[in-house]
């Protein structure tokens, strides 16, 4: 069974939560918003990603919308936790878990295919 993390009005989850359920993957799903998300899960991702860097959504509105002095702030995994603790949506989603492994964040159907068959 996996776990998808992620937000549901986010477009990215809605796309990779109808790409599992059309391939019949079992999943549970996991609301940032509601549930939070545990500061030693993300530093697993974080190892797991190749860095904190690649977990961080730079891409997205949440980031944009912080004032420079923040965004430069966070130079650290530490800092990068903490931000992501505090505004779950600047998380880049979904993130795919099995036990406690990731394999896959975001959403890929190339990826998917490879990962989920």
């Amino acid at each position: 069974m996996y776990q998808v993390y992620g937000i549901p009005n986010c477009n990215t989850v809605k796309k990779a939560l109808d790409w599992l359920s059309q391939h019949n993957i079992p999943f549970t799903f996991h609301n940032f918003k509601k549930e939070g998300i545990e500061a030693t899960t993300l530093k697993n991702w974080c190892q797991q990603a190749g860095g904190w860097q690649n977990l961080l959504n730079k891409q997205g509105t949440t980031w944009r919308k912080l004032d420079a002095n923040t965004q430069q702030s966070i130079t650290t995994e530490t800092k990068a936790i903490q931000l992501m603790q505090e505004m779950v949506s600047i998380i880049k989603r979904p993130v795919i878990v099995k036990g406690t492994t990731v394999v896959a964040i975001g959403f890929n159907e190339a990826l998917y295919n490879t990962v989920f068959k």
